[in-house]
């Protein structure tokens, strides 16, 4: 009988027999994973993005345009690995490319209405404008869009858009766009920083910014890298809801976290994006793009359900309204299954079979690995799963990517603009960190030319000395009666998903506020279980277990002052929107001795009064 070991033992027998495939390989770094510069402590980047994903690397290459400065990627994981990959459907912009009728002004409408009115509009507005630019920018790069006859990219239309301007690379639009932004990076001579943890920003006590603690997983080595500028780019948190949610393992909202405590605020972290359309068994996402080709919902009795909630657009209504139908057609008893893992169908038995394997090959992947069906002959089975976060670290100038502490900048899904307001549209997230991540990089290189490196080596030195010693008490602590982390998490995600899931109210976040406060407590003292430096997971699920901890308790304290529904945050007790009192935006802060306290914002409006959204 072959011997069971788990993942962790894998890894670091690997890693002893020098066969891991590492980012180091490819990068012109001998196979390692961090600069020789970097570990001798002789470098002070000049603009360091923290996250390899969509934004980061175009941020980075925006950045790196200026040739005297120096620029650096810093990621837990490998370049190539990031949540951008498992973007599905496409990047919205206009370009008169396949609809020559569409236009900027219609896409900010769309994104604004598809927002719930909680954009801000002047941002929406910069972002349609920028939106289709990028997709020419990445056209020139080598991004391989699906083509038309004529030899032009083809664009599809997505829920809540008027016309198709959607361009895509199969189902697969991410991971065509990380691939082709990695090598732009290469061949801009772009630092890596790989498999490296990010614990803190470092501050001087000036409140200048010194730059960052990070964690060398791979040695368990604490390194402290001095920066002018850094760029949050770390993606989003939806492991806070960990087994009903389309995101990653890496998605625990690291860079919100480590922003939130040197003074930035949580904006609108109650706006969390359920996706329609997630694999009943696992919240593995079937992309909205498989609703643009055709695919229908039905329900046990074979209704076609949406006819109920959206007549006009069915299908393809806003991501809010489809997630909410589905999650109540499985309340009131017409779905199938029963707990997490009950659903309706999602049929693509209308699509032809040979456009199937041209446009939805992942899709089709994904149902037959994971769900055992083929989507070309039977429908398969989907609910509702966290997907996206419309709040994030506030952007305070959508026109440089700057947050309100200086020299820190931030873009993509860890960031709001706010350009999504309280509910994404489809296609829209790709077209953002192209957007918002060329203008952070581009803010960061202006602001790293014209100042100083304040901050010292030895400060980094101390905070990496902590750190070393919290590590040493933490992977000592004894078993006893402390819990586990997987043990906090599970409870945790089970506060998540049932009192401040797709539809709340006051007693479930009462309730919830309640059950996260006894939680971080378990968690001052939980057991990690490992105290060895090669790989340390064990201690690496603890860090981000006390941020999703920390994301989880925003989330919670944003929805229960929130008393309306709108968009992505749908009040059982407060089912209509509210915009006398409510047409405003979330701040969350956390105070130094620990305690969340929130403030509110104005909306900025232009020239799109609110009005009833229907679809």
């Amino acid at each position: 009988m072959a011997m069971e070991i788990s993942r962790r033992t894998f890894i670091k027998g690997t890693a002893a027999a020098g066969v891991v495939l590492m980012s180091g390989a490819y990068l012109g770094c001998g196979g390692k994973n961090i600069p020789e510069q970097v570990r001798r402590g002789d470098v002070t980047y000049d603009v360091l993005v923290i996250g390899s994903g969509g934004a980061g690397m175009r941020a980075g290459l925006a950045a790196a345009q200026n040739k005297d400065l120096k620029v650096a990627v810093l990621t837990k994981l490998v370049p190539t690995r990031s949540a951008s990959t498992m973007a599905q459907g496409g990047m919205n912009g206009v370009t008169g490319v396949t609809d020559p009728n569409d236009s900027i002004e219609s896409h900010t409408f769309d994104t604004i209405k598809g927002g719930d009115y909680l954009c801000d509009q002047d941002a929406v507005e910069y972002f349609a404008e920028n939106a289709g630019k990028t997709i020419f920018e990445m056209d020139y790069m080598g991004y391989p869009y699906n083509r038309q006859k004529d030899g032009h990219f083809h664009q599809r239309k997505m829920g809540g858009s008027s016309y198709p301007r959607a361009a895509y690379f199969e189902d697969r639009a991410g991971h065509a766009m990380v691939h082709a932004l990695f090598e732009q990076c290469l061949a801009h001579n772009i630092d890596f920083i790989s498999e490296c943890q990010m614990l803190e920003i470092s501050m001087t006590d000036a409140g200048k910014l010194a730059g960052i603690v990070a964690m060398d997983m791979r040695s368990g080595d604490l390194i402290g890298i001095p920066a002018k500028t850094i760029i949050i780019a770390t993606g989003g948190y939806g492991r806070a809801y960990w087994v009903r949610t389309s995101n990653p393992y890496s998605s625990t909202g690291d860079g919100i976290v480590a922003g939130m405590n040197v003074g930035i605020p949580f904006k609108d972290p109650e706006m969390v994006q359920f996706h329609p359309t997630g694999l009943s068994v696992n919240g593995v996402l079937l992309s909205e793009s498989s609703r643009s080709e055709g695919a229908q919902l039905f329900n046990k009795n074979g209704e076609r359900f949406m006819s109920k909630y959206a007549p006009e657009k069915m299908e393809l209504a806003t991501r809010d309204i489809v997630a909410r139908a589905i999650a109540t057609e499985i309340e009131q008893g017409r779905g199938i299954g029963e707990g997490l893992t009950a659903g309706v169908y999602l049929d693509f038995t209308k699509i032809p079979p040979e456009r199937i394997h041209e446009r939805l090959g992942q899709v089709y992947g994904l149902a037959k690995r994971f769900a055992g069906v083929d989507i070309t002959k039977e429908p398969v089975l989907i609910s509702p799963t966290c997907h996206y976060s419309m709040g994030g670290l506030e952007m305070a100038d959508y026109k440089t990517g700057a947050t309100r502490i200086p020299g820190i900048f931030t873009a993509g899904e860890c960031s709001c603009v706010s350009v999504h307001g309280a509910n994404r549209l489809g296609a829209n997230s790709l077209s953002e960190v192209l957007v918002f991540g060329k203008t952070a990089g581009e803010g960061a290189a202006a602001y790293a030319k014209e100042h100083s490196y304040e901050g010292t080596q030895d400060q980094l030195a101390a905070a990496c000395t902590k750190w070393k010693d919290h590590f040493d008490k933490v992977t000592a602590r004894p078993h006893t009666t402390n819990r586990t982390v997987p043990e906090i998490r599970d409870a945790m995600v089970n506060t998540m998903w049932y009192k401040a899931g797709v539809f709340r109210d006051g007693a479930q976040l009462e309730a919830a506020s309640k059950e996260l406060r006894a939680l971080e407590e378990d968690y001052k003292n939980c057991y990690v279980g490992d105290s060895s430096h090669v790989y340390n997971t064990a201690f690496e699920q603890y860090v981000e277990l006390g941020n999703l901890l920390q994301i989880s308790h925003a989330i919670v304290q944003g929805a229960a002052a929130h008393k309306e529904s709108r968009g992505g945050h749908s009040r059982r007790d407060f089912p209509k929107r509210d915009d006398v009192n409510f047409l405003k935006h979330t701040l969350i802060y956390k105070q130094p001795d620990g305690k969340y306290t929130a403030e509110y914002k104005d909306v900025v409006i232009t020239k799109y009064p609110p009005k009833e959204r229907k679809y």
